[in-house]
C-alpha cells in the first residue's frame, strides 16, 4: 500500500506557492491562497481529532459546494479520515439514511441549514456541535459529533480516502469505496495524460457527491492550479455561465455534455473570446457528433477528449478527440482506450472474451478500481468477477464494441435492453439517433411492458430554439437512422429531460409522466 495521501497534493503546491489562489468562488470572487487552504485545512483536521474522529473514521460533509466545503474535504484527510460528501439539496430522509449508514462519526453542515437539514433523526444522534472550525465566508460551519452511530464494517480501513453514494436499483443508495491509491491512480494520469501546470484554471461543475469532482479538487492540488467553484445557480444559467468561463479565464473544463448542450443552444458563445480554453474533457453521457463539431467551432483552441468510467472505477478508458472533426460522421466518438494503470476485457453473457467488433460487457481491473461497497459483501461480489485468469474484474454494465484500432465504442446499458416484436434493443442506441437531428437537444427514452410487442417505447426530447418539430418529421428522420422496429411510439416533447442532482437524466422521474 503506498503512503502517498490526496492532502500531500496540498501540502506540496502550497510548500511551492503559497501565495497563488488554490480556490476561488466563481460567483462571489472570493478565494483561498493555497497558504490559506493548507491552514485552514490543518485547523478542521485538529477539531476533527478533538471530536474524536480516528483514521478509518467516516465524516459527512452536507455542505453546498464553496470554499468552506473544499476546506472539509481536505481537513478530514488530514486527520486520517473519509470524506462522505452528500447532496446538500436532497430529501432529509435520504441524507440521513446515508450518514447513518456509512456510520459517520461525524458531520460538517452550515449553521444557517442545520434546523432545514438535520431532520428529527439526525438531531437525536447529534452528539454536541463543537467549536475551533476556522469560519471561511459568511455562513460557519458547525462541526456536529454523533452519537452511537458506529457501523462494524470489513471496509473500515486507513487508506480509505473517500465514499460517494450512488443510486442503487432497489432505491437504496450504495456507497462506492475508494482509496487514496485508487484516487491518485486516476490523478496522477490525468496530470500526465492533459499536462496540467500551475498556470490553469479548473471549472468545478460538478458537485462533490459527483465522480467528476475527484478530478476537480485534486488534479487542480496537484497542478498547483486554481480551483474555480461554479455553483449549481451558475451552472443552470447558460448565459451567465459562457460570460463566466470567459471572464475568470478557465483553461480546464471537465463536465457532462448536458452542460456543453445547454451553452451550446443558450450561451450565445459566439459573443465571447475562448482561446484561453486548452483542454475541453467530457463524461457521464454520449456526446453527438455534430454538436461536439459545433461546440468544437466556438472553442477552437481546445483539446477535447471523451472520458468513460463509472464512479466505481473514477475514468478507465479515454479517447482524445482528433482535432479535425469528420464533417459527415454522425456517430459519437469512442471511449477509447485504457488509462495506463487499468485494464479491460469484452466478455459475453456466459463469460468469454469476445472477439473484436462483437458486443459485450466491459470489465475492468487496475489501480484507480474501487475496493467495493460499503458494507454490502453482497453488491460487491455481484460487482466483481474472477475470470479464467484469476483477475478480479469490476463489471460496468456498459455494453461495449471493439473497434480496427482497439478503440472500444460504447453502445449503451446492459440493464438498458429491452425486447421488441422478438428483437433485442438497447434504448441508448434510438438515443443517440434522435440527437442526430439537427433539432434535438436532448433525448431520454423509457420503455414499458406490453403484451402484443413486448415493450412500448416512450421518446422525451428537448429541441433548440426554433419551430416545432411534427410527430411525422420524428418519425422521417427516426426511419433514416434506425430499423423499423426500434422506433418510438410515442413522442413528447419537453421543456426539460429530468436530471439528477449530479446531472444524468432522471428515468425515474419520466417513467412517471407515462
Amino acid at each position: 500500500m503506498s503512503k502517498r495521501r490526496l492532502h500531500s497534493l496540498l501540502r506540496h503546491s502550497a510548500s511551492q506557492t503559497p501565495n497563488a489562489v488554490a480556490v476561488l468562488d466563481g460567483t462571489s470572487g472570493d478565494f483561498l491562497s493555497y497558504g490559506d487552504l493548507d491552514q485552514t485545512s490543518d485547523a478542521v483536521a485538529a477539531a476533527l481529532i478533538r471530536a474524536g474522529v480516528r483514521p478509518g473514521d467516516r465524516v459527512a460533509i452536507l455542505v453546498p459546494k464553496s470554499l468552506a466545503s473544499v476546506t472539509a474535504v481536505f481537513g478530514i484527510l488530514k486527520a486520517g479520515a473519509a470524506y462522505v460528501p452528500i447532496d446538500a439539496y436532497a430529501p432529509v430522509n435520504r441524507n440521513a439514511g446515508i450518514i447513518q449508514a456509512c456510520g459517520a462519526k461525524a458531520l460538517f453542515v452550515p449553521a444557517s441549514r442545520w434546523e432545514a437539514v438535520a431532520g428529527e433523526g439526525l438531531k437525536a444522534e447529534a452528539q454536541s456541535t463543537l467549536a475551533g472550525v476556522p469560519a471561511i465566508g459568511t455562513d460557519p460551519l458547525l462541526l456536529v459529533a454523533l452519537a452511537n452511530n458506529v457501523v462494524e464494517s470489513a471496509d473500515i480501513r486507513p487508506d480509505l480516502a473517500y465514499i460517494l453514494f450512488t443510486s442503487g436499483s432497489t432505491g437504496t443508495p450504495k456507497g462506492v469505496v475508494h482509496t487514496h491509491d485508487s484516487a491518485l491512480a486516476f490523478v496522477d494520469w490525468a496530470q500526465a495524460a492533459f499536462h496540467t501546470t500551475a498556470q490553469d484554471r479548473f471549472a468545478s461543475h460538478a458537485p462533490f457527491h459527483f465522480d467528476l469532482s475527484i478530478f476537480d479538487l485534486f488534479v487542480s492540488m496537484a497542478s498547483g492550479g486554481s480551483l474555480v467553484l461554479i455553483d449549481s445557480a451558475l451552472g443552470r444559467n447558460p448565459a451567465g455561465l459562457a460570460e463566466a468561463t470567459h471572464r475568470l479565464g478557465i483553461t480546464v473544463w471537465y463536465s457532462t455534455p448536458s452542460t456543453l448542450r445547454m451553452l451550446l443552444a443558450w450561451g450565445k458563445l459566439e459573443r465571447f473570446d475562448y482561446t484561453h480554453l486548452r483542454v475541453v474533457l467530457y463524461a457521464g453521457e454520449v456526446f453527438s457528433a455534430g454538436q461536439l463539431r459545433e461546440l468544437a467551432t466556438r472553442w477552437h483552441a481546445a483539446q477535447f477528449a471523451n472520458l468513460y468510467g463509472p464512479t466505481e472505477t473514477n475514468v478507465c478508458t479515454w479517447f482524445p478527440v482528433p482535432a479535425v472533426l469528420d464533417p459527415e460522421r454522425s456517430e459519437p466518438y469512442p471511449i477509447g482506450t485504457c488509462c495506463s494503470d487499468d485494464a479491460a476485457i469484452v466478455l459475453d453473457t456466459d463469460g468469454t472474451v469476445v472477439s473484436r467488433g462483437a458486443l459485450g460487457e466491459l470489465c475492468i481491473r487496475g489501480g484507480s478500481v474501487m475496493v467495493g461497497y460499503w458494507n454490502r459483501p453482497d453488491l460487491t461480489a455481484e460487482a466483481f468477477l474472477t475470470h479464467t485468469d484469476g483477475q478480479q474484474w469490476y463489471r460496468t454494465g456498459d455494453l461495449v464494441e471493439e473497434d480496427e484500432q482497439g478503440n472500444y465504442i460504447f453502445r449503451g446499458r446492459r440493464d438498458r435492453m429491452v425486447k421488441r416484436f422478438g428483437y433485442r434493443i438497447e434504448l441508448g442506441e434510438i438515443e443517440n439517433a434522435l440527437v442526430a437531428h439537427d433539432s434535438v437537444l436532448e433525448a431520454a427514452l423509457v420503455a414499458y411492458p406490453d403484451e402484443a410487442q413486448g415493450v412500448k417505447i416512450h421518446a422525451y426530447v428537448t429541441t433548440k430554439p426554433g419551430p416545432r418539430i411534427s410527430l411525422v418529421a420524428f418519425k422521417r428522420h427516426c426511419a433514416q437512422h434506425i430499423p423499423r422496429y426500434m422506433i418510438p411510439d410515442r413522442f413528447e416533447v419537453l421543456d426539460a429531460i429530468p436530471k439528477t442532482s449530479t446531472g444524468k437524466v432522471a428515468y425515474r422521474a419520466l417513467e412517471a409522466l407515462r
